[in-house]
């Protein structure tokens, strides 16, 4: 078969094993120690045909946070017992429906957070401070010297951050806020206990009052249907003319039109996003602008990250054909003995 590595080692009860695309070489390792593994290796990601196709013998699935996992594709795997997702979200699986016929469905988080936190402010950083601009200017007609009004962007310290959503990659933000000596607001869910307020010195505010308070907007929340254009003309409208918008959470949370004319009209004066609603197309209109930076959905890609949540996923894979019961399971099913 094209697009296809098999790692084979014989054992006494093999199953048969599908990951999506390819993934760092530790998890392979730990899958194909006592397992048949697949992997698809194509240059395009997987096909729905193609992964319906692939998956009707397999006894589990390692899917990639870009491989859509629906109900189709489940009904074409009778044998399957295990969805695993690399990726901290889970927006492409059909997990609900994987929980009505019995079969976990698991993700990989906190090993994201110190990656995704890291790149959020990568992000503000580099969209307040101009530096992506000022990149390009070096390298292209390059500038006459230092100037008094040349270059200016917008102090980050003693800034207000406002962070919406305040799980592990939230108050992984805060912490390095502190470092700037920020004013940090957030909204979320619920409210955290007085004891994580105290120790990141974070106030709990409603969504309303973040917007329009803070000078950076941090987007580091999960994803669910309900939040579409969280973001949108009417938020733009409420923040400061002088404020950012970073996204490190999922792209249709901001309504990227809306945004186009937020920045062109100067109603807010930058942004700096890695994710997009129409991902992985990006909007031209995004891509004409000097005052927003761009990055390709890159919020956990160092190498720390990525060989903890290949290990994560692969465990996970593991622990279920051996009749164990898998971690970070995001649809309730939680078995302790998984029949294989």
């Amino acid at each position: 078969m094209e697009n296809t590595i098999i790692y084979l080692k014989r054992c006494k009860a093999m199953a048969k094993i599908l990951v999506a695309g390819e993934i760092p070489q530790k998890g392979l390792e730990l899958l194909s120690k006592d397992h048949l593994v697949e992997v698809f290796t194509g240059e395009k990601l997987i096909t729905e045909a193609e992964l319906k196709e692939r998956i009707k013998d397999k006894d589990a699935l390692l899917s990639l946070l870009s491989t859509s996992v629906t109900k189709e594709v489940i009904d074409q795997a009778p044998h399957l017992k295990i969805i695993a997702n690399y990726g901290a979200g889970f927006n492409n699986i059909d997990f609900d429906y994987a929980a009505s016929i019995g079969i976990p469905t698991t993700n990989t988080p906190i090993a994201s957070t110190a990656a995704t936190a890291d790149l959020t402010f990568s992000l503000l950083l580099a969209s307040a401070r101009r530096v992506v601009e000022g990149d390009e200017v070096c390298r292209t007609v390059g500038f006459n010297g230092w100037a008094p009004l040349y270059f200016r962007g917008r102090e980050v310290s003693g800034k207000t951050i406002g962070i919406v959503g305040f799980g592990q990659i939230g108050q992984a933000v805060a912490k390095r806020a502190a470092a700037f000596d920020m004013k940090v607001l957030y909204t979320s869910p619920s409210r955290k206990s007085p004891q994580v307020e105290n120790a990141l010195n974070a106030t709990y505010v409603s969504f309303e009052e973040l917007v329009a308070e803070s000078d950076f907007i941090t987007i580091n929340c999960s994803y669910n249907p309900t939040m579409k254009h969280m973001f949108s003309t009417r938020q733009f409208e409420m923040m400061k003319s002088t404020a950012y918008l970073i996204n490190c959470a999922r792209g249709p949370i901001v309504d990227e039109a809306a945004l186009i004319k937020a920045l062109e009209e100067k109603q807010i004066e930058g942004a700096g996003i890695d994710v997009f609603e129409f991902e992985p197309e990006i909007s031209e209109g995004l891509k004409n602008l000097k005052n927003v930076v761009l990055t390709p959905h890159i919020g956990n890609a160092t190498f720390e990250a990525r060989d903890a949540m290949a290990n994560m996923a692969a465990g996970n894979i593991v622990k279920v054909l051996n009749g164990e019961a898998p971690s970070y399971v995001i649809n309730g099913v939680v078995k302790e003995t998984i029949l294989v």
